[in-house]
């Protein structure tokens, strides 16, 4: 995804800082992330650290990224920021696990520690965030939703929906989708037109898969149980809520799983994939380079954009903030879709 203007004038913040300050007396800005290991949450915390990099630079501030493997270590984490870091912290920015991490956010207000919340905005804390930064889920379903029209979608299709989890980020973007098919959510300043809006009954004809847990592997099971009977062969339309699940139907597609009467049903029926995200590994077979047989016998494959670069966003937020700026408590990036014929413009996440 293409860096946004937030972002890059991170830059230009630490330069306009105040230069009287000394590196010794900075205060910390804490970005509390999940662990750096893979995909797309794994990624937050390497753009992140890269923002912590920028602003220890500058010297103004201090930054540190603390990593969590789960709702438990964060709490503690943040636990001790308060506890025993209150008086040397210029704020928090934070990814939080779930939204068990309330209370311990609350902690954070209650010590008068600004904080900016990323990604999963907890309903309940919301209102004392400095900003709530996180991508458009309602736009990456309807930006989905007005690719597969213009590729042909009708009302009343089959769709298969792989969903996520069971928190906001799912049911925003089923939100999206079926908004956009209906008429009541436009996507790049348009709506769906007349003649192809769904109604309520159209709408049946979604099948969601149920909380996937941003498996591919569940992914993966999944498409091949669907497609142990040959008829869903003739489904072509499959929403996939993120990257990783596009890149399980793949894996299914080249697996022996499937029988090849069944795959060669699917391909010759151009089965149409849109995933959610922006990884390198998805635009690798986007742009030809990998899966190239199998991807160019697709009806269509795309992504809608929903990069973990977005944490320098709310990271730059913050620094705005600390520097005495104004800054807009909810702050939406926008999605983009990718395909084969602008994917050369986006740089993916691994």
């Amino acid at each position: 995804m293409k860096r946004t203007i937030l972002a890059i004038l991170l830059c230009l913040a630490m330069v306009m800082m105040p230069l009287c300050a000394g590196a010794e007396d900075a205060k910390t800005i804490y970005i509390l992330t999940p662990t750096e290991d893979h995909g797309w949450t794994g990624s937050v915390a390497t753009f992140a650290k890269a923002s912590a990099e920028e602003i220890n630079a500058a010297g103004v501030y201090k930054a540190e990224v603390i990593t969590a493997g789960d709702a438990a270590e964060q709490i503690t984490q943040i636990e001790d920021i308060v506890a025993n870091h209150a008086g040397d912290a210029a704020g928090v920015v934070i990814l939080p696990q779930d939204d068990t991490v309330e209370f311990a956010i609350q902690q954070l207000v209650d010590a008068k520690i600004p904080y900016v919340a990323f990604d999963r905005i907890i309903a309940g804390v919301k209102d004392s965030a400095v900003a709530n930064v996180s991508g458009d889920n309602q736009g990456v379903g309807a930006a989905v939703a007005a690719y597969f029209v213009s590729l042909g979608l009708q009302p009343g299709d089959a769709v298969i929906v792989f969903e996520g989890d069971t928190s906001s980020v799912t049911t925003l973007r089923n939100e999206g989708f079926a908004g956009y098919l209906t008429g009541e959510m436009e996507f790049d300043g348009q709506k769906i037109a007349d003649e192809v809006k769904w109604t309520e009954e159209d709408l049946a004809a979604l099948t969601y898969s149920g909380a996937m847990n941003w498996s591919r592997s569940t992914a993966k099971e999944y498409f091949e149980s669907l497609m142990s009977d040959s008829n869903n062969a003739s489904i072509r339309w499959f929403y996939s809520q993120d990257d990783e699940f596009a890149l399980g139907i793949l894996e299914a597609l080249t697996g022996s799983a499937i029988d090849d009467a069944t795959k060669q049903a699917i391909l010759d029926n151009q089965i149409v994939i849109s995933a959610a995200g922006g990884s390198e590994n998805l635009y690798k077979v986007i742009r030809g380079e990998e899966s190239a047989d199998l991807a160019a016998a697709f009806g269509g494959l795309a992504v809608a954009t929903y990069s973990p670069a977005m944490i320098q966003d709310a990271v730059a937020l913050m620094v705005s903030f600390l520097n005495g700026e104004e800054v807009a408590q909810d702050y939406i990036v926008p999605v983009e879709i990718v395909t084969a014929e602008n994917v050369t413009s986006y740089v993916g996440f691994n």
